[in-house]
């Protein structure tokens, strides 16, 4: 793709850089905590801040170091990056099997003692308490639980098609068609890696969940060649023809903003679009509605939001534990996860309060395990190295019509085939 229409990670990472080093590092503002992380959109930016000022009123400072990426990519890179030259913030948005990654090196501060104060093991709910362990131990604080599985759309423009939020593919193409007559971009989508392979993921759970799970978390070779992945693959590049052209590369909010606007009229995207909109004015019964992609309602595809703190100047040690404490009390839980889209992270939390989407996500991650699925691109399902393999072969096929779904199909199980040792070897 043209440098136009898809800036490259070098020019993301000297900008993330750049903030890191201004931010980050030097002595000053020493009674502070560095904060690495890549929540960067407006709604993004109020729920940090509500962070961020609630750690204030217990006088400790929170100095942003926000890394400019949808994903966490760049943001990772520049953790790595500063690693090696040990100038490690003190805190870092590290989340899913990562966190397994970093505590194994011995790279992130143990939070048992925190932890065990708070009695997380009953205040948390299981699979929060799951993804923040490894080896028996804590090694971070949950933020808030994303659903990925959403399907937004602007109600006027449905109104004004005569149409009811789409609950089988086949409504979906019909509803898709109407509103490109009316001319109406039917999906936002963007040609970014991440994002691309985030619809496909979506596509992939519609094919059912036991076969999600034996394709990104088993890797089971046979799930590579079954036609279920050629479906998925096949519905991913035909939804293009809804997305408008060109499919520029661009961040989840500007497809947000097309949705509000009434430019686009449905998107996939993890309900973190949800809190753009509200930021925006619109409500869920209002101006936008909140409905499931076809084929996966019965599930919740997620990711939990984490901060690590990070085992590099011990006269931290104490405030980090203050924020590791501070991210799990309630008032915190809720006031931030209506801000970011997301949901809680507590077992005891007031569904009242929570808006139409929210309340169906909440109902059905606390519905049980069998519902429960984890996201690969959101480093949930499976290690980085698969993760960012199959990223980036979804991503080729998706620009590239010369190639063949068959090929894009061996090209995945030859991913998986290469990496299926090191995931069978235990952890040392």
């Amino acid at each position: 793709m043209k440098e136009t229409t898809r800036p490259p990670l070098r020019k993301a990472l000297a900008l993330a850089m750049a903030v890191c080093l201004a931010t980050g590092g030097a002595q000053a503002h020493a009674d502070a905590l560095q904060v690495l992380h890549w929540w960067k959109s407006a709604s993004e930016r109020k729920a940090v801040d509500l962070i961020a000022a609630r750690l204030a009123e217990q006088d400790i400072g929170w100095r942003d170091g926000m890394v400019p990426s949808g994903s966490g990519a760049a943001a990772a890179i520049v953790l790595r990056s500063r690693m090696l030259a040990k100038d490690a913030p003190e805190v870092a948005q590290v989340n899913g099997i990562v966190i397994r990654d970093w505590a194994r090196l011995d790279l992130l501060q143990n939070l048992d003692a925190v932890a065990q104060a708070g009695k997380w093991d009953k205040l948390l709910l299981p699979t929060v308490v799951s993804a923040i362990q490894y080896d028996g131990h804590v090694y971070a604080a949950p933020v808030g639980i994303h659903r990925m599985n959403n399907l937004y759309y602007n109600r006027k423009l449905f109104a004004r098609a005569g149409l009811a939020a789409p609950s089988t593919w086949d409504e979906f193409e019909r509803a898709a068609a109407r509103l490109l007559q009316l001319g109406v971009t039917p999906l936002a989508q963007s040609s970014e890696p991440w994002q691309v392979a985030g619809l496909f993921e979506v596509l992939v759970l519609a094919e059912g969940a036991p076969f999600y799970r034996s394709l990104f978390q088993q890797r089971d070779p046979a799930a590579y060649a079954d036609p279920r992945l050629a479906s998925a693959l096949n519905r991913l590049r035909s939804l293009k023809k809804w997305m408008g052209a060109p499919i520029a590369e661009r961040t989840w909010d500007s497809g947000v903003r097309e949705l509000a606007e009434g430019r686009a009229a449905m998107m996939v995207m993890g309900d973190w679009a949800k809190g753009e909109l509200m930021l925006r004015g619109l409500a869920v019964d209002d101006g936008f509605g909140c409905a499931v992609v076809p084929g996966t309602e019965r599930w919740h595809l997620y990711n939990i939001d984490t901060l690590s703190m990070l085992a590099a100047r011990e006269a931290h040690r104490s405030d980090q534990e203050k924020l590791a404490a501070l991210i799990v009390t309630p008032a915190l839980q809720n006031d931030y996860n209506q801000i970011k889209g997301s949901i809680p992270v507590l077992r005891n939390t007031p569904v009242a309060k929570m808006d139409a989407c929210a309340r169906a996500s909440w109902k059905l991650f606390n519905s049980g395990p069998d519902a429960q699925v984890p996201s690969l691109v959101h480093r949930m399902a499976t290690d980085e190295t698969v993760r960012d393999a199959i990223v980036a072969e979804v991503h080729r096929y998706f620009l590239d019509d010369s190639l063949t779904t068959a090929e894009a199909q061996r090209k995945l199980g030859a991913i998986a085939r290469t990496n299926n040792k090191s995931r069978q070897e235990p952890l040392k």
